[in-house]
């Protein structure tokens, strides 16, 4: 199952709100998910979001993918994306 870190809408008409969640690729952005890992309201002004780091880290661990908008977050938080140990660099070399 591929795991990706990403955000699902749960706010009304005009008044997005989302949660950041880890949910299985295939799944649609409203549907099933794994956990939830914080929230981000972008109506508001300031730090906008919260997350728990300490789950994050921990999907990262065990190889989930991060949207692109996530990554942002992640940033912000300090949390890196990092490669996990032992990850092979992308193209092919044998």
């Amino acid at each position: 199952m591929a795991v990706r870190i990403r955000m699902k809408r749960i706010g009304a008409k005009n008044r997005p709100c989302y949660r950041i969640v880890a949910a299985d690729s295939r799944s649609p952005r409203d549907g099933r998910f794994l956990e939830n890992l914080g929230t981000y309201d972008p109506l508001l002004e300031g730090k906008n979001f919260t997350i728990n780091r300490e789950r994050v880290l921990y999907w990262l661990g065990v190889g989930a993918r991060v949207s692109d908008t996530v990554a942002v977050l992640l940033k912000k938080e300090g949390i890196a994306r990092e490669k996990p140990a032992g990850a092979r660099a992308a193209g092919g070399g044998r």
